[in-house]
């Protein structure tokens, strides 16, 4: 009899968001029947994947389902790791969360017409399968296809409403995505023609045997097409322009999610496909580049969404810098960092749609006196906006100490150059935030530029005919409390989920656990994986083995 493994039901997370958008759209006429659905799935889906976490953290190492019962590396393989697994539980945290504050706005509230229900609930439950389908796929053409569905789905998003700059956005948005994944699928077919496989754990295994140029070309193939998608400069432009029209509880989901995707794909083939220093010189310069100008685009903006949308475009070049150092701490800073910024990112959009919400406006030259009249959204926005900084204690500090590490240990004149850079850009997050929170929150009413913004206090007091205020609403305030408290808990939570971090860079790293599950362990034993890859990161002989796994005792101590 075949014991069970709980890892054989992570095709759910990808077939259950898909079912409950099937039934959500049936229920057309009955809104509040579909968000029951929609949220009944996601709780669903997010106890699954807790599950599939669970498992992972206690037995470690990686699984594998062959769908259809086909062996691979012919048929379709979804792999669950240490780090697929945490990346699944943490979107379906924010995408539910996120749906709570959606539907709490779009229900019988003045926002229903823009963020018609029928689609808007489905829509973001094929988004979902999508992610997951990206963060599972154990092939190239897999992974594709997830990232497909996140184009469709996100463009009605993007285009919910129907507005002039909504659809403009949405179709700037769409084109570079083509673009991006015209790229990858060219990559796909030409590895295909390389290697005879999409499958990622048989390409990792034939890679090698290929001539060095051709390996250099798909390696930068694959890159472009991921940096699109993961907004890396100079392939950034597109993003500011795009996320700032949507509704915000979808500029909130595609602040903390779409980005992240493009760059697990990124982590995912640096370590497992393309092991070895070749384009590390390069990929330091973009990640320090994407630092600084993506920051230096948010010290000249005034609408709070664009400035956080320019502040995520400066804060992928951390996660890139954490894979271009090329060491054992650099990578786990990167897993905590992204897990990390998801949270933060999608909090702080949260909170800007909640003052968007009271006031009409999101714009810093606009708003004044926020403090007094929801000192609660000023607490909010404070706390993740500190987190974004690097303040200590938060897990933002703590993440970045573990990037500017492995720069140190990296030791190389530009690599340091970057740590400089990462320094600099964490000190300018922090000017950032803070000048928006003092403008927003502290300044008098009276200073703000827009005479309707400085009449909104007298007409609430003097009812002189003006529109008041809104109230804040409950249903909006407790999903957006909810999620600032899951980043508190990051720092709360930082050293079992950085040691968590460093078991999931330790078996990218290795790359065995991953073969093995998908191949067996002759596939990974005939390549000789672990110690090429080891020597690829700076790990050599028993040393490196000492070294990856006495970390868990320091980290202890």
């Amino acid at each position: 009899m075949t014991e069970f493994s709980v890892v054989s039901l992570a095709p759910l997370s990808v077939l259950l968001p898909i079912l409950g958008a099937a039934i959500a759209f049936t229920l057309v006429r009955k809104p509040v029947s579909q968000i029951v659905v929609t949220l009944t799935t996601l709780a669903v889906t997010l106890a699954l994947e807790i599950w599939l976490l669970a498992d992972v953290w206690v037995h470690g190492g990686a699984e594998s389902v062959l769908m259809g019962g086909w062996e691979a590396p012919i048929g379709i393989s979804l792999v669950v790791d240490r780090f697929s697994a945490l990346m699944l539980v943490i979107s379906s945290i924010v995408v539910m969360l996120v749906l709570l504050f959606s539907s709490a706005q779009g229900v019988g509230s003045d926002e229903s017409p823009q963020q018609p229900v029928s689609i808007f609930h489905p829509t973001f439950l094929i988004l979902t399968a999508g992610v997951s389908n990206a963060f599972l796929a154990g092939d190239l053409f897999n992974l594709y296809v997830g990232f497909e569905i996140l184009l469709v789905a996100s463009y009605v998003l993007l285009t919910i409403g129907g507005t002039g700059p909504r659809v403009r956005a949405g179709v700037t948005y769409v084109v570079v995505s083509v673009v991006s994944s015209v790229i990858f699928l060219i990559a796909i077919a030409m590895i295909y023609g390389a290697t005879g496989t999409v499958n990622m754990a048989d390409v990792a295994l034939k890679m090698g045997d290929l001539d060095p140029d051709l390996q250099q070309v798909l390696h930068l193939m694959l890159l472009v097409g991921f940096g699109i998608k993961a907004a890396v400069f100079p392939l950034s432009f597109w993003l500011p322009d795009s996320y700032p029209t949507a509704p915000a509880p979808v500029t909130a989901v595609f602040a903390g999610l779409l980005t992240k995707v493009g760059v697990y794909a990124i982590i995912r083939t640096e370590t497992l496909l393309f092991p070895g220093d070749r384009v590390n010189t390069l990929l330091l310069v973009i990640s320090g580049l994407t630092m600084i100008v993506g920051i230096l685009g948010a010290l000249v903006q005034f609408d709070i969404k664009r400035v956080l949308s320019f502040t995520l475009v400066s804060h992928i070049g951390y996660m890139l810098f954490g894979v271009a150092v090329a060491n054992h701490i650099g990578l786990t800073a990167t897993v905590f960092y992204v897990v990390h910024h998801i949270t933060i990112q999608t909090s702080l959009f949260l909170v800007t749609g909640l003052i968007e919400y009271r006031t009409g406006s999101a714009n810093v030259e606009r708003l004044g006196s926020m403090a007094k009249i929801s000192p609660l959204v000023a607490v909010l926005f404070l706390v993740p906006a500190l987190n974004l900084g690097g303040i200590p204690p938060f897990s933002g500090f703590i993440g970045k100490v573990g990037l500017v590490e492995g720069g140190v240990v990296n030791g190389s004149p530009l690599a340091w150059v970057m740590v400089a850079a990462s320094i600099l850009t964490s000190l300018l997050t922090l000017i950032v935030m803070m000048r928006v929170w003092t403008r927003v929150f502290w300044r008098p009413i009276e200073d703000a530029e827009d005479p309707a913004m400085r009449g909104m206090e007298e007409a609430k007091r003097a009812e002189n005919g003006r529109k008041p205020l809104r109230q804040d609403s409950p249903g909006l305030v407790a999903p957006t409390v909810a999620l600032v408290g899951v980043g508190v808990a990051l720092t709360i939570v930082a050293g079992p989920l950085f040691d968590f971090a460093n078991e999931a860079a330790d078996d990218m790293i290795r790359r065995t656990p991953y073969i093995e599950a998908v191949l067996g362990e002759e596939a990974a034993q005939e390549a000789q994986l672990e110690a090429d890859q080891l020597e690829a990161w700076g790990i050599t002989g028993s040393d490196g083995a000492g070294s990856a796994q006495g970390s868990e005792g320091g980290d202890d101590s």
